[in-house]
């Protein structure tokens, strides 16, 4: 039973005292529920992140947004809106800062003497897709730069949003220069709306990867996180459910609430899962040696103890009947010659 006194739409219930801040204050929870998204436009000199986690696949991401408005509780980019000064809590909902200046930034990069491409993601911390890219269209234009350059780039997000640039998306696939990976946690819609309450549902989210794969867009699923007591249960349906789709191939991860993210998810499922909260929080925790989070490379991904077996067991079984004899497509960066002309890269 969902506590009456839960402000919907959102994931933080309230905004939590920023670690960094000298002098410390009762944050003020009145009229939380009234607040409105605001945009600040943010001069960055650079665009692309160097990705030096020893436990992540890619070399390099970049993000046009800071902050995310799509109210994920326990999502892990919370603890980054403090290095501006705001709270992980309602903050990193509501106040979102915005890089007008990317697509100059991303060619700026591209033109860097003695560069060598590497498949970048878009986006590593918070979605490129999020609501707010309807208004100011910066993935849009990265993007285009992206096949003005013949550069190759994967897209993470959480919203449908993605279909509204096919035009330029079948362009990059038919170079083999795209690949989009949609972040599907659960299909069942009455938790999607409690957990990641402003994002794409999950009957919009599976038509996009039918559409992207119609196209020859190669298309990868995150099924993540898993949080045990929630959507733990939903691995093999979720599974069947994309491969049916079309999706290529898929990842997955167990949930991890560091810093700051902990006190914001526990306030959420206390308020939106009275009734299992403490469930939930004590399997996480007995994934992750009696703590709710954990830093260390690789262990975070794979967690401890029986839970976490079960569910890696869960996708392996799901991996060998729905995906066997599926591949994807590895980016090309034989086109890039860092340079909008199509032409010979001499150094």
């Amino acid at each position: 039973m969902q506590n009456e006194n839960i402000i919907k739409g959102q994931g933080a219930q309230r905004n939590v005292i920023n670690r960094f801040d000298r002098f410390t204050f009762e944050p003020d929870d009145e009229d939380l529920e009234n607040v409105k998204t605001t945009f600040t436009e943010v001069f960055s000199k650079t665009i692309v992140n160097q990705v030096k986690s020893e436990d992540l696949p890619m070399q390099y991401s970049m993000n046009p947004y800071q902050g995310c408005e799509h109210g994920c509780a326990y999502c892990f980019a919370r603890p980054t809106h403090e290095y501006w000064g705001y709270s992980a809590g309602v903050d990193f909902e509501r106040k979102i800062m915005v890089k007008k200046n990317a697509p100059e930034l991303l060619e700026k990069f591209f033109r860097k003497k003695g560069y060598q491409p590497e498949p970048i993601l878009l986006s590593g911390n918070t979605d490129c897709y999020q609501p707010a890219e309807r208004q100011f269209e910066i993935t849009r234009q990265l993007l285009q730069v992206f096949l003005d350059y013949r550069h190759p780039v994967n897209i993470l997000t959480k919203n449908a949003l993605v279909l509204r640039d096919l035009d330029i998306l079948k362009p990059l696939a038919e170079q083999n220069l795209v690949s989009v990976s949609l972040s599907i946690p659960t299909i069942n819609e009455d938790l999607r709306r409690k957990m990641e309450p402003r994002t794409s549902s999950s009957k919009n989210k599976l038509k996009a990867i039918e559409i992207l794969s119609e196209n020859s867009i190669p298309t990868h699923v995150m099924v993540a996180p898993i949080i045990p007591g929630l959507n733990s249960d939903e691995p093999l349906t979720i599974l069947k459910s994309i491969s049916d789709a079309g999706a290529q191939s898929f990842g997955y991860t167990l949930v991890r609430l560091n810093d700051t993210v902990e006190p914001v998810f526990v306030k959420w499922i206390e308020d939106a899962f009275p009734d299992r909260a403490q469930k939930v929080l004590n399997l996480i925790k007995s994934m992750r040696g009696g703590k709710l989070g954990e830093k260390r490379y690789f262990d975070r991904q794979k967690g401890e103890g029986n839970i976490a077996e079960m569910i890696h067991n869960t996708f392996k079984i799901g991996r060998k009947k729905y995906f066997d004899g599926k591949e994807f497509p590895k980016l090309s960066v034989d086109n890039f010659t860092g340079t909008r002309e199509q032409q010979l890269r001499l150094f």
